[in-house]
């Protein structure tokens, strides 16, 4: 069994409970300056066999300002993934942590910082089709930026703490590529691409050095060290990486909740009572969705409620979207089997391609919220729609029998993903099981084939 290894540094004075409860929105940094060289690297070691330096980076957010609750603290399992937790019971509503703006990298005020020096970069991601990707691109070149200077920057011990080894879609072997089912592969197809334009707009970037511009390596870990950790600010549509507050890890039921005050400092408060010893995560983003979390973050979400149907050739036309042909809602259950009322839409509208009077009318019944003459649809061509569904389901578990072959003998040393990839496989394959044993009797009813 593997032994917790456990770091609570606490923040002192003004940080207690008592007097955090009354400071949380009047946060200020202490000096946000660079560290001493003498107890640090003069650079961040990014191979992926390199030590996350976490007890600099804990010391670090408390000299910087960050405040937080008595008991909140880092912990890690395996010595290589690092969350919060709480070392005591919190209060719904109870604030936590808070960090002062200063500190936040907010690609819009990088944007300013840069002016001009990155504009080349950003109008050649613009002619590549990739302009909606320039925010997270001001923010891979400011942390190469940062990374340059060493134990200079003020940021150095937050890079230090950043992981070396990632299990994404962006650190993947060609091969294990050839493992995913077709929906998480177009997902880190996609984040492979935006890899690929960030890497080859970075050439046009003239504020940094030749070697660093010339190394894939490590512009594959700043790229990474950005796309699994910033986040949308909704109002401004800023996009920030807020250092601790990027420690929480992703649930489904939330502990935390993160927002931001008019000087844009991050405050984080309890969402609910929090036993003593419990982990505090937020959410990365819509729950029902995992193969998202898989290709970005690498990582799979078992508490997920639910998984995306897989299917993937539907062409979203308007009426199709009005009718719920959305990944997030195009659901299979993962503790029931059950199958979301989106997927049989979606499929009845479509096998009545061939009729269209049929077509509009049960679109338009669905429109008018007419949900007994949609019954009385599903009802008529349950034979068809059932018996569709469990063809979609049958397939895809042997697509998934197939690629998970494929890994049998590879070596880890050489894909070290694999574990992860073949063990999302089986979560997704469990999912479709369970949708199988209730689709199989409702086909045998529905069609008389017993």
């Amino acid at each position: 069994m593997k032994l917790s290894i456990v770091l609570v540094l606490l923040a002192g004075g003004a940080s207690g409970a008592s007097a955090f409860q009354g400071a949380f929105h009047a946060v200020r940094p202490r000096t946000f300056l660079p560290p001493s060289s003498s107890s640090l690297a003069a650079s961040v070691d990014t191979r992926e066999d390199a030590d996350r330096d976490m007890a600099s980076f804990d010391e670090w957010t408390n000299n910087c300002g960050i405040q937080r609750a008595d008991g909140i603290g880092l912990n890690s399992e395996d010595g290589m993934d690092w969350f919060l937790q709480t070392q005591g019971p919190l209060q719904e509503g109870q604030p936590i942590m808070a960090v002062p703006s200063e500190m936040i990298l907010s690609s819009q005020r990088i944007r300013q910082e840069f002016g001009g020096a990155v504009e080349a970069a950003v109008d050649y991601l613009g002619r590549l089709g990739a302009g909606d990707q320039v925010p997270e691109f001001y923010l891979f070149v400011k942390v190469l930026v940062e990374y340059e200077q060493g134990d200079e920057s003020p940021y150095f011990p937050w890079l230090n703490a950043m992981p070396r080894l990632y299990f994404n879609s962006v650190s993947m072997t060609t091969f294990c590529y050839e493992c995913l089912p077709p929906l998480v592969y177009r997902l880190s197809r996609a984040e492979r691409v935006n890899f690929e334009n960030f890497w080859t707009a970075l050439k046009k970037v003239d504020i940094l050095s030749p070697r660093t511009i010339d190394d894939q390596d490590l512009a594959k870990w700043a790229f990474n060290v950005v796309h699994t950790r910033y986040v949308k600010e909704e109002n401004s549509g800023d996009l920030r990486i807020v250092p601790m507050v990027d420690m929480f890890n992703h649930a489904t039921d939330t502990e935390v909740d993160v927002s931001y005050d008019e000087e844009g400092n991050c405050n984080v408060y309890a969402t609910r009572d929090v036993p003593e010893g419990s982990p505090l995560r937020i959410s990365y983003g819509n729950p029902t969705n995992p193969s998202i979390f898989f290709a970005r973050y690498g990582f799979l979400d078992e508490s997920s409620p639910a998984t995306f149907c897989k299917m993937v050739g539907i062409q979203a036309t308007e009426e199709l979207t009005n009718l719920g042909c959305d990944p997030s809602r195009m659901l299979f259950y993962k503790d029931t089997g059950g199958i979301s009322e989106e997927v049989w839409d979606v499929t009845l509208y479509n096998l009545l391609a061939p009729d269209m009077a049929n077509q509009q009318a049960f679109y338009q019944a669905h429109m008018n919220g007419d949900e007994d003459t949609k019954i009385a649809y599903h009802q008529h061509y349950m034979p068809e729609t059932s018996k569709f569904i469990q063809n979609h389901v049958d397939t895809f578990l042997t697509t998934l029998e197939e690629l998970t072959g494929r890994a049998a003998g590879k070596s880890l040393d050489e894909h070290p993903r694999l574990p992860l990839i073949l063990n999302h496989n089986a979560f997704v394959k469990e999912t479709f099981l369970r949708v199988k044993a209730n689709i199989d009797p409702m086909v045998a009813q529905a069609t008389g084939e017993y």
